[in-house]
């Protein structure tokens, strides 16, 4: 049995929050931001068919999976080699890459936030969020800072996109008509919303945080799942809150500019104000997943002693080599949608993983997962495989 004692003490207040706001800003970071304005001008309605997909089948994943982490006392990369040997390895490469091609996107996003607050050049706007994210993790308190700054910045979010929903008065009797009836069966845009909201790091994000704090095994596991739920909820009502700020906006016939689609939506929708708040809000979602994306995938690296012994330098270069890379390719909107894509891809494997272990006694000893979650769990491997397959074929014309 390879399960970590639990202790006694239970887990701050302040960093089951914090982990769970850790998950829904990252969740809710400029990637999703983009993608459902680009998908909701594409679909109108039945994007709510796609929002309550990707909430239902991030729910299974995360709620399986924080499990796992909890009961092992586990990164998901350890559960995943004792699995099958070089397993985690493998995960562990694509969590890292598709984590890298999120944060790209990510400190691309926060610099076009700075160009609707500020008008600041999309570099210049790099090169500041890069160092205000550095900034936290040069700092010897970094893990109280996160949980803090994600936590305030997470609700900045949900209150301005709120405004701007209620200023754009979307139908809402349509969208809930087609969120239950769809007219067509989206494949891209359901594997790109999963792949932003729950695939590649994502689903670790919170769950690998409170393994910092020392504390896991079954015992702790409703503090795990409550924290879980939490940001669960956090991001579920951003994502139903902008879908319907935005409908409200394309619903009327208003085309929005490609290069920032989301800004232009708010700007469409509740004018100069709009504007400005959805700067804030894009920045905001910027830095805490700019944070978020860094401090998970550089946590699937600490197999590297280096990585180990210098894990908030290997986070600081991680967030350079990403900013470097924007500033180098550009295409932010671009690299939002399809770094949802390609994480997306990765949920298959990181969730089978997972699974597997519950099942495996050597790993999670005498705990006995909930058969419905791994009924549920399977389900989702390979739905979001099936669609994912399907939907190669589209990334290809993200470029084009």
């Amino acid at each position: 049995m390879t399960n970590k004692p639990a202790t006694n003490s239970g887990i701050d207040r302040t960093q089951l929050v914090g982990a769970a706001f850790l998950m829904a800003t990252s969740a809710i970071g400029p990637g999703f931001l983009t993608q459902t304005a680009t998908f909701t001008e594409q679909l109108g309605a039945t994007f709510g068919f796609v929002i309550l997909v990707s909430v239902i089948l991030a729910l299974v994943a995360q709620l399986n999976i924080w499990r796992i982490i909890s009961v092992t006392g586990l990164h998901g990369q350890e559960v995943a080699n004792q699995v099958l040997p070089g397993l985690g390895v493998f995960i562990s490469f694509l969590v890292a890459f598709g984590g890298m091609v999120f944060n790209i996107g990510n400190v691309g996003g926060s610099a076009l936030g700075l160009n609707v607050i500020f008008g600041l050049d999309t570099s210049l706007g790099v090169v500041i969020s890069a160092a205000l994210a550095i900034f936290i993790f040069a700092n010897k308190s970094a893990a109280d800072i996160m949980d803090r700054l994600t936590t305030i910045l997470g609700a900045i979010m949900i209150l301005l996109i709120a405004y701007v929903m209620f200023a754009t008065q979307p139908p809402v009797g349509q969208a809930l008509k087609r969120t239950l009836a769809p007219d067509v069966f989206p494949h891209q845009a359901i594997l790109t919303l999963v792949g932003g909201t729950v695939g590649g790091y994502i689903t670790f994000s919170g769950a690998h945080r409170l393994l910092a704090t020392g504390k896991a095994g079954e015992d702790h596991l409703p503090q795990y799942m409550g924290s879980a739920k939490l940001g669960m909820a956090a991001s579920s009502l951003v994502r139903v809150l902008l879908f319907l700020a935005i409908l409200g906006v394309v619903s009327k016939g208003q085309s929005l500019d490609p290069s920032n689609p989301a800004a232009d939506a708010f700007l469409l929708g509740a004018g100069p104000l709009g504007y400005k708040f959805f700067g804030v809000v894009l920045f905001a979602a910027g830095v805490s997943s700019v944070i978020g994306c860094a401090y998970t995938s550089v946590s699937f690296l600490t197999d590297i002693k280096w990585v180990r012994d210098h894990r908030n330098k290997a986070i600081i270069a991680f967030i350079l080599l990403a900013a470097l890379v924007m500033i180098i390719v550009g295409q932010p909107a671009t690299l939002l949608v399809l770094a949802g894509s390609v994480n997306g891809l990765i949920l298959p494997f990181t969730l089978g993983a997972m699974l597997i272990a519950s099942r495996k006694k050597d790993i999670v000893g005498d705990y006995k997962h909930p058969q419905v979650l791994f009924i549920l769990g399977v389900l989702v491997v390979v739905a979001t495989a099936v669609v994912g397959v399907r939907s190669l074929s589209g990334l290809a014309a993200l470029f084009q």
